[in-house]
Protein backbone atom coordinates (compact mmCIF):
# COMPACT_ATOMS: atom_id res chain seq x y z
CA UNK A 1 0.00 0.00 0.00
CA UNK A 2 1.87 2.94 -1.04
CA UNK A 3 -0.35 5.38 0.52
CA UNK A 4 0.14 3.51 4.23
CA UNK A 5 4.16 3.31 3.30
CA UNK A 6 3.65 7.46 2.63
CA UNK A 7 1.80 8.46 5.53
CA UNK A 8 4.32 5.87 7.94
CA UNK A 9 7.38 7.92 5.92
CA UNK A 10 5.61 11.26 7.13
CA UNK A 11 5.47 10.05 10.74
CA UNK A 12 8.86 9.37 11.04
CA UNK A 13 9.93 12.80 9.00
CA UNK A 14 7.53 14.62 11.54
CA UNK A 15 8.25 12.93 14.83
CA UNK A 16 12.15 12.78 14.17
CA UNK A 17 12.15 8.74 14.51
CA UNK A 18 16.23 8.01 14.98
CA UNK A 19 17.01 6.29 17.86
CA UNK A 20 16.32 3.26 19.03
CA UNK A 21 14.36 4.43 21.90
CA UNK A 22 11.55 5.82 19.40
CA UNK A 23 11.78 2.87 17.38
CA UNK A 24 11.38 0.28 20.26
CA UNK A 25 8.07 2.50 21.36
CA UNK A 26 6.64 2.42 18.15
CA UNK A 27 7.27 -1.21 17.97
CA UNK A 28 6.03 -2.37 21.25
CA UNK A 29 2.54 0.17 20.81
CA UNK A 30 2.02 -1.31 17.21
CA UNK A 31 1.79 -5.06 18.69
CA UNK A 32 0.03 -3.70 21.13
CA UNK A 33 -2.39 -2.47 18.59
CA UNK A 34 -2.36 -5.98 16.80
CA UNK A 35 -3.59 -7.60 20.51
CA UNK A 36 -5.81 -4.87 21.74
CA UNK A 37 -7.33 -3.81 18.29
CA UNK A 38 -8.00 -0.24 16.67
CA UNK A 39 -8.72 2.14 18.09
CA UNK A 40 -6.60 2.13 20.81
CA UNK A 41 -7.09 4.10 24.14
CA UNK A 42 -3.64 6.12 24.85
CA UNK A 43 -4.78 5.80 28.81
CA UNK A 44 -4.37 1.79 28.79
CA UNK A 45 -0.23 2.25 27.69
CA UNK A 46 0.37 4.75 30.14
CA UNK A 47 1.96 3.98 33.89
CA UNK A 48 0.16 4.99 36.90
CA UNK A 49 2.44 7.67 37.48
CA UNK A 50 1.88 8.77 33.90
CA UNK A 51 5.94 8.63 33.44
CA UNK A 52 6.25 6.02 31.41
CA UNK A 53 5.15 3.58 28.66
CA UNK A 54 3.43 0.52 30.41
CA UNK A 55 4.61 -2.65 29.99
CA UNK A 56 7.24 -1.32 27.59
CA UNK A 57 10.42 -2.93 28.39
CA UNK A 58 13.68 -4.60 26.46
CA UNK A 59 12.14 -8.35 26.35
CA UNK A 60 8.75 -7.19 25.26
CA UNK A 61 10.59 -5.57 22.04
CA UNK A 62 13.16 -8.50 21.82
CA UNK A 63 10.28 -10.72 21.67
CA UNK A 64 8.66 -9.23 18.52
CA UNK A 65 12.11 -8.82 16.80
CA UNK A 66 12.64 -12.43 17.59
CA UNK A 67 9.59 -13.00 15.44
CA UNK A 68 11.47 -11.60 12.73
CA UNK A 69 14.34 -13.76 13.06
CA UNK A 70 16.53 -10.35 14.81
CA UNK A 71 18.23 -11.24 18.12
CA UNK A 72 20.43 -8.28 18.10
CA UNK A 73 19.78 -6.25 21.40
CA UNK A 74 17.58 -2.58 20.15
CA UNK A 75 17.29 -0.88 23.58
CA UNK A 76 18.52 -2.25 26.72
CA UNK A 77 15.84 -0.20 28.76
CA UNK A 78 13.48 -0.78 25.15
CA UNK A 79 12.82 2.56 25.35
CA UNK A 80 11.00 2.58 28.36
CA UNK A 81 13.54 5.34 29.94
CA UNK A 82 13.79 7.24 26.97
CA UNK A 83 12.35 10.92 27.36
CA UNK A 84 10.01 11.68 25.11
CA UNK A 85 8.53 7.91 24.96
CA UNK A 86 5.51 8.88 26.49
CA UNK A 87 4.48 11.71 24.22
CA UNK A 88 5.17 9.69 21.15
CA UNK A 89 3.48 6.91 22.23
CA UNK A 90 -0.12 9.30 22.43
CA UNK A 91 1.09 10.98 19.27
CA UNK A 92 1.64 7.57 17.43
CA UNK A 93 -1.48 6.10 19.04
CA UNK A 94 -3.68 9.04 17.27
CA UNK A 95 -1.83 8.20 14.42
CA UNK A 96 -3.11 4.96 14.25
CA UNK A 97 -6.85 5.46 14.97
CA UNK A 98 -7.01 8.35 12.18
CA UNK A 99 -5.32 5.55 9.93
CA UNK A 100 -8.19 2.97 11.47
CA UNK A 101 -10.95 5.43 10.59
CA UNK A 102 -9.78 5.93 6.98
CA UNK A 103 -9.24 2.18 6.09
CA UNK A 104 -5.33 2.58 6.13
CA UNK A 105 -4.81 1.00 9.14
CA UNK A 106 -2.81 -2.26 8.22
CA UNK A 107 -1.35 -3.67 11.24
CA UNK A 108 1.08 -6.46 9.78
CA UNK A 109 2.31 -4.05 7.13
CA UNK A 110 2.88 -1.59 9.91
CA UNK A 111 4.51 -3.42 12.13
CA UNK A 112 7.02 -5.15 9.25
CA UNK A 113 7.26 -1.46 8.26
CA UNK A 114 9.36 -0.50 11.47
CA UNK A 115 11.26 -3.83 11.84
CA UNK A 116 12.40 -2.91 8.37
CA UNK A 117 13.72 0.67 10.29
CA UNK A 118 14.95 -1.40 13.19
CA UNK A 119 17.34 -3.19 10.60
CA UNK A 120 18.29 0.20 8.66
CA UNK A 121 19.55 1.49 12.41
CA UNK A 122 21.60 -1.66 13.34
CA UNK A 123 22.87 -1.19 9.86
CA UNK A 124 24.14 2.40 9.98
CA UNK A 125 26.04 1.72 13.59
CA UNK A 126 29.49 0.98 12.64
CA UNK A 127 31.92 -1.51 14.29
CA UNK A 128 33.90 0.35 16.69
CA UNK A 129 37.75 -0.74 16.84
CA UNK A 130 38.69 0.87 20.20
CA UNK A 131 42.29 2.13 20.71
CA UNK A 132 44.45 1.84 23.94
CA UNK A 133 47.89 3.53 23.48
CA UNK A 134 48.55 0.67 26.67
CA UNK A 135 47.56 -2.46 24.30
CA UNK A 136 49.31 -4.30 21.57
CA UNK A 137 47.83 -4.03 18.08
CA UNK A 138 47.16 -7.24 18.09
CA UNK A 139 45.01 -7.81 21.13
CA UNK A 140 43.66 -4.35 19.54
CA UNK A 141 42.71 -5.79 16.28
CA UNK A 142 41.29 -9.15 17.86
CA UNK A 143 39.05 -7.01 20.24
CA UNK A 144 37.69 -5.81 16.93
CA UNK A 145 37.13 -9.39 15.75
CA UNK A 146 35.55 -10.48 18.63
CA UNK A 147 33.04 -8.05 18.16
CA UNK A 148 32.09 -8.94 14.51
CA UNK A 149 31.83 -12.02 15.50
CA UNK A 150 28.91 -10.74 17.97
CA UNK A 151 27.45 -9.02 15.41
CA UNK A 152 27.29 -11.39 12.77
CA UNK A 153 25.66 -13.93 15.45
CA UNK A 154 22.77 -11.16 16.00
CA UNK A 155 21.76 -10.34 12.46
CA UNK A 156 20.42 -13.44 10.63
CA UNK A 157 22.00 -14.11 7.75
CA UNK A 158 24.85 -12.26 8.13
CA UNK A 159 28.59 -13.02 7.00
CA UNK A 160 30.65 -10.44 8.84
CA UNK A 161 33.79 -11.48 10.02
CA UNK A 162 35.20 -12.78 6.59
CA UNK A 163 33.46 -9.89 4.79
CA UNK A 164 35.88 -7.71 7.50
CA UNK A 165 39.01 -9.97 7.43
CA UNK A 166 39.37 -9.57 3.58
CA UNK A 167 38.98 -5.78 3.34
CA UNK A 168 41.17 -4.74 6.48
CA UNK A 169 44.12 -7.52 4.48
CA UNK A 170 43.13 -5.90 0.99
CA UNK A 171 43.35 -2.11 2.65
CA UNK A 172 46.30 -3.42 4.44
CA UNK A 173 48.05 -4.24 1.06
CA UNK A 174 47.50 -1.19 -0.37
CA UNK A 175 48.72 1.24 2.54
CA UNK A 176 52.06 -1.05 2.52
CA UNK A 177 52.85 -0.78 -1.41
CA UNK A 178 50.97 2.83 -2.46
CA UNK A 179 51.29 1.86 -5.95
CA UNK A 180 49.41 -1.45 -6.05
CA UNK A 181 46.10 -0.80 -7.49
CA UNK A 182 44.23 -4.33 -5.88
CA UNK A 183 40.98 -5.12 -7.58
CA UNK A 184 38.55 -5.97 -4.85
CA UNK A 185 35.69 -7.83 -4.54
CA UNK A 186 32.51 -8.13 -2.01
CA UNK A 187 33.06 -10.86 0.24
CA UNK A 188 30.26 -12.58 -0.43
CA UNK A 189 31.66 -13.37 -4.18
CA UNK A 190 33.40 -16.48 -4.68
CA UNK A 191 36.91 -17.09 -6.49
CA UNK A 192 35.13 -19.73 -8.38
CA UNK A 193 32.70 -17.93 -10.57
CA UNK A 194 35.02 -15.14 -11.78
CA UNK A 195 38.14 -17.79 -12.37
CA UNK A 196 39.76 -15.89 -9.91
CA UNK A 197 43.24 -17.25 -8.40
CA UNK A 198 42.38 -16.12 -4.79
CA UNK A 199 41.22 -12.59 -2.72
CA UNK A 200 44.02 -10.95 -4.30
CA UNK A 201 46.47 -11.66 -7.02
CA UNK A 202 49.75 -9.77 -6.62
CA UNK A 203 52.51 -10.51 -9.16
CA UNK A 204 53.10 -14.47 -8.48
CA UNK A 205 51.67 -14.59 -5.36
CA UNK A 206 47.83 -15.66 -4.61
CA UNK A 207 46.89 -14.71 -1.34
CA UNK A 208 43.70 -16.49 0.35
CA UNK A 209 41.85 -14.59 3.19
CA UNK A 210 39.53 -16.82 4.89
CA UNK A 211 37.97 -17.69 8.38
CA UNK A 212 37.96 -21.59 6.94
CA UNK A 213 40.95 -23.28 5.57
CA UNK A 214 39.14 -26.11 4.29
CA UNK A 215 40.18 -29.02 1.98
CA UNK A 216 38.77 -27.45 -1.15
CA UNK A 217 40.83 -24.07 -0.58
CA UNK A 218 44.25 -26.67 -0.06
CA UNK A 219 42.71 -27.92 -3.72
CA UNK A 220 42.71 -24.44 -4.95
CA UNK A 221 46.12 -23.44 -3.27
CA UNK A 222 47.51 -26.56 -5.47
CA UNK A 223 45.98 -25.67 -8.51
CA UNK A 224 48.02 -22.05 -7.74
CA UNK A 225 50.86 -24.04 -7.20
CA UNK A 226 50.48 -26.16 -10.44
CA UNK A 227 49.76 -22.70 -12.19
CA UNK A 228 52.97 -21.42 -10.80
CA UNK A 229 51.37 -19.32 -8.29
CA UNK A 230 53.22 -18.66 -4.61
CA UNK A 231 50.01 -19.55 -2.24
CA UNK A 232 49.39 -17.75 0.90
CA UNK A 233 46.75 -18.04 2.96
CA UNK A 234 45.62 -15.36 6.00
CA UNK A 235 43.14 -17.04 8.79
CA UNK A 236 42.23 -16.41 12.04
CA UNK A 237 44.83 -17.11 14.84
CA UNK A 238 42.98 -19.67 16.06
CA UNK A 239 42.35 -21.63 12.53
CA UNK A 240 46.49 -21.27 11.56
CA UNK A 241 46.88 -24.76 13.03
CA UNK A 242 44.46 -26.21 11.31
CA UNK A 243 45.67 -24.83 8.03
CA UNK A 244 48.35 -25.88 8.38
CA UNK A 245 47.44 -29.51 9.15
CA UNK A 246 45.13 -29.34 5.99
CA UNK A 247 47.78 -28.26 3.87
CA UNK A 248 50.08 -31.08 5.21
CA UNK A 249 47.39 -33.43 4.65
CA UNK A 250 47.22 -32.60 0.85
CA UNK A 251 50.96 -33.03 0.07
CA UNK A 252 51.36 -28.29 0.14
CA UNK A 253 52.63 -27.86 3.65
CA UNK A 254 56.07 -26.37 2.72
CA UNK A 255 54.46 -24.79 -0.30
CA UNK A 256 52.06 -22.28 1.67
CA UNK A 257 52.42 -19.62 3.96
CA UNK A 258 49.50 -19.22 6.57
CA UNK A 259 49.32 -16.25 8.74
CA UNK A 260 47.47 -15.26 11.52
CA UNK A 261 45.36 -11.75 10.09
CA UNK A 262 46.13 -10.07 13.36
CA UNK A 263 49.79 -10.69 13.16
CA UNK A 264 49.77 -10.02 9.24
CA UNK A 265 47.98 -6.90 10.30
CA UNK A 266 49.47 -5.71 13.31
CA UNK A 267 53.29 -6.30 11.80
CA UNK A 268 52.62 -3.65 9.18
CA UNK A 269 50.88 -1.44 10.64
CA UNK A 270 54.27 -0.86 12.87
CA UNK A 271 56.13 -0.56 9.64
CA UNK A 272 53.26 2.08 8.58
CA UNK A 273 54.31 4.19 11.91
CA UNK A 274 58.26 3.93 11.70
CA UNK A 275 57.91 1.60 14.90
CA UNK A 276 56.87 4.82 16.50
CA UNK A 277 54.46 4.79 19.78
CA UNK A 278 52.80 8.02 18.60
CA UNK A 279 52.06 7.27 15.13
CA UNK A 280 50.33 4.03 15.79
CA UNK A 281 46.98 5.60 16.57
CA UNK A 282 47.60 7.60 12.84
CA UNK A 283 48.07 4.07 11.28
CA UNK A 284 45.13 2.55 12.63
CA UNK A 285 43.05 5.48 11.17
CA UNK A 286 44.65 5.18 7.90
CA UNK A 287 43.84 1.26 7.59
CA UNK A 288 40.34 2.22 8.78
CA UNK A 289 40.10 4.93 6.04
CA UNK A 290 40.84 3.13 3.54
CA UNK A 291 38.83 -0.24 4.92
CA UNK A 292 35.97 2.06 4.79
CA UNK A 293 36.09 3.35 0.94
CA UNK A 294 36.39 -0.54 0.14
CA UNK A 295 33.56 -1.25 2.11
CA UNK A 296 31.81 1.44 0.46
CA UNK A 297 32.49 0.55 -3.33
CA UNK A 298 31.92 -3.43 -2.35
CA UNK A 299 29.49 -3.91 -0.39
CA UNK A 300 26.02 -3.15 0.33
CA UNK A 301 25.92 -3.19 4.36
CA UNK A 302 27.22 0.27 6.05
CA UNK A 303 27.67 -1.94 9.06
CA UNK A 304 30.28 -3.63 7.39
CA UNK A 305 32.26 0.23 8.23
CA UNK A 306 34.76 1.12 11.23
CA UNK A 307 34.91 3.77 13.33
CA UNK A 308 38.13 4.25 15.40
CA UNK A 309 37.11 4.81 18.78
CA UNK A 310 38.23 5.36 22.42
Amino acid sequence: MDELNERLEAFRGQQNVRGKGALATLLFVTRTAGEYGLPLDASMLRTEKKGQVKRLSKSAVQSILGDYGIVRVLAQEGGRTSRGSLGLMETYVTFLNRLHEEGLADLGMIEAYWVEQVLDFFASKPLVLKYDVGRSLQSLLKDLLIEVRKRERETTGATYVGAVLQHLVGAKLELAMPDLHLEHHGASVADAPLARDGDFLIDNIAIHVTTAPSHSLMEKCQRNIESGLTPVIVTLAERVELARGNAEMVGIGERVDVFAAEQFLAANLYELGGFQIEKRRSSLQDLVDRYNEIVDQCETDPGLRIQLGQ
